[in-house]
C-alpha cells in the first residue's frame, strides 16, 4: 500500500483528502504545517506527498525545494494561484505535478494513482491480505487458486478498509465512515452488507468466517492460508 503525506493547514480540506485517499486504498500521514511535514517526511518516507503552497509557517516552496534535495518523491503542489510565472516557480521547485484550487478530490486521486504508476511503478489497483486480494479498479475479489468473483460498490470499500488492516479489529463507527461517509449510516445497514457478503463468500470458498464480529466493538477480517 502506498503511504501518502498530505501537508495542508486548511483542516477541512485536509480531512476531506485524507478520507478520499484512504477510501481509494492509501496510507495517508496529515501535517499542518511546514516543520512537522518535514519531520513526517524524514519518519514516514512517504511515497508521494501532497503539499500546500501557502502554510502559515514555512512557503511550500521552500519545503518542495528542502524534499526535492534529498529525495524524488513525487510531489504534487496544491494552491490558488494560476498564472504563468506561478506554474514555473513551482515546476522550477521541484513539483512533479501542479494542482489549483478549487479541485475535484477524485481528479486528484486518479492523477496520483497515474503518477505512482508511471514514477515508481505502484500500482495501486490491487490491495492484498495473505491469499485474499481486490482489484479496486475492477471491484474483483479474488482468493488464491480461485477465479474472481465481483463486488458490489459498498463491497469494495467494506475491504478497501478491511484489506489493509487484516487481523486487527476495525470499530462499526469507523466502518460506517469509510464505507458510506458522513452520511449518517445506521450499524444495521452494516450488518445486512456484512450479512449479504459473508452468504456470497460462502457460495465462493465455502463455509469459513472471513469477517468476524467482535460483539460491541467491531469488525475484524481473517485471512488464512488453510482455508480449502
Amino acid at each position: 500500500m502506498a503511504k501518502i503525506l498530505i501537508v495542508d493547514d486548511d483542516f477541512a480540506l485536509s480531512d476531506i483528502l485524507a478520507f478520499t485517499l484512504r477510501r481509494a486504498g492509501y496510507h495517508v500521514i496529515v501535517a499542518h504545517d511546514g516543520c512537522s511535514a518535514l519531520a513526517q517526511f524524514d519518519r514516514e518516507q512517504p511515497d508521494l506527498i501532497v503539499l500546500d503552497w501557502m502554510l502559515h509557517d514555512i512557503d511550500g516552496v521552500e519545503i518542495c525545494k528542502s524534499i526535492r534535495a534529498q529525495s524524488d518523491v513525487p510531489i504534487f503542489l496544491l494552491t490558488v494561484r494560476k498564472t504563468d510565472d506561478d506554474v514555473v516557480t513551482a515546476l522550477e521547485a521541484g513539483a512533479d505535478d501542479y494542482i489549483t484550487k478549487p479541485f475535484s478530490p477524485r481528479q486528484l486521486v486518479a492523477r496520483i494513482r497515474a503518477m505512482l504508476r508511471r514514477s515508481i511503478g505502484i500500482s495501486e489497483e490491487t490491495l492484498q491480505a495473505g491469499p485474499l486480494s481486490l482489484n479496486i479498479e475492477r471491484s474483483l475479489l479474488a482468493w488464491a487458486g480461485y477465479p474472481p468473483i465481483r463486488l458490489t460498490n459498498l463491497e469494495v470499500r467494506l475491504f478497501q478498509a478491511l484489506l489493509p488492516n487484516a487481523g486487527s479489529v476495525l470499530a462499526t463507527e469507523s466502518l460506517l465512515i469509510r464505507i458510506y461517509g458522513p452520511t449518517g449510516a445506521t450499524k444495521e445497514m452494516l450488518r445486512q452488507l456484512i450479512y449479504r457478503l459473508r452468504k456470497k463468500l460462502k457460495s465462493y470458498i465455502g463455509d469459513c468466517l472471513i469477517i468476524e464480529t467482535i460483539p460491541r466493538v467491531g469488525y475484524v477480517l481473517n485471512v488464512h492460508n488453510d482455508i480449502p
